[in-house]
């Protein structure tokens, strides 16, 4: 059985708004179910371990798909998620991809994260598909590869500037995710707003929305 580790965000503070924020519900449901029902075993982790935050936005009635309803009824999953493991202790020997879902939590706490670091650099020098979606691609901010950055000449996409400015957080959030892909020389390219858009450059897969997240783990299992 294949294994994947899911690392999602700790961090529950949308800036200095006073409003809440986490992980957005699809983009952690749609690749969960998709690789499950495929017979991958899939591991929670985030940063503080436990319950990480869920994006309450991302519960509301107009975010809601199959993945979404499938996610609000799963006791097991509930308590999987209760539960995520402490993401200094997960090993890249022990799985075989990494996968990170978006929600703008990701900007705050797994932009920069030591051991996220090290991690995506280890599956990425093991041959091991790293996937991330929607803003979850700001985790590749600090990774290298030989000593340069992970995405640099690297076909990328990721949460862009044009929705960061339709969800009106562009001033509040602490990176812009396409700038940041950019800075680092990805080789960054989008679709039109909110439209189903992935991109994938050898063992590296990201995607640019919440509907790109099911296509993301499409191609993840592909590569397994």
């Amino acid at each position: 059985m294949k294994k994947v580790i899911f690392v999602l965000t700790s961090h529950d503070e949308l800036g200095t708004t006073g409003h809440k924020t986490g992980f957005w519900i699809e983009e952690f449901a749609a690749p969960y179910y998709f690789l499950k029902d495929k017979g991958v075993e899939v591991t929670l982790a985030s940063p503080k371990g436990g319950q990480p935050p869920i994006d309450p936005k991302s519960n509301e009635p107009d975010f809601q798909t199959p993945a979404t309803h499938r996610f609000n009824e799963d006791k097991e999953l509930q308590t999987a998620l209760a539960n995520t493991l402490l993401l200094s202790d997960v090993k890249e020997a022990d799985y075989d991809a990494i996968f990170y879902p978006g929600g703008h939590g990701p900007l705050w706490d797994l932009s920069e994260n030591k051991d996220s670091v090290a991690l995506i650099e280890a599956f990425y020098a093991n041959h091991k598909p790293v996937g991330a979606v929607c803003h979850a691609p700001i985790v590749l901010k600090d990774a290298k590869s030989n000593g340069e950055p992970l995405v640099k000449g690297k076909k990328v996409t990721g949460f862009s500037n044009t929705e960061e400015d339709a969800v009106q957080l562009t001033a509040i959030v602490p990176f812009l995710v396409e700038d940041e892909l950019k800075n680092n020389g990805g080789i960054y390219s989008k679709a039109g707003d909110w439209q189903e858009y992935v991109v994938e450059d050898g063992n590296l897969i990201t995607g640019q929305n919440p509907a790109s997240s099911e296509l993301v783990a499409e191609k993840l299992f592909a590569k397994l």
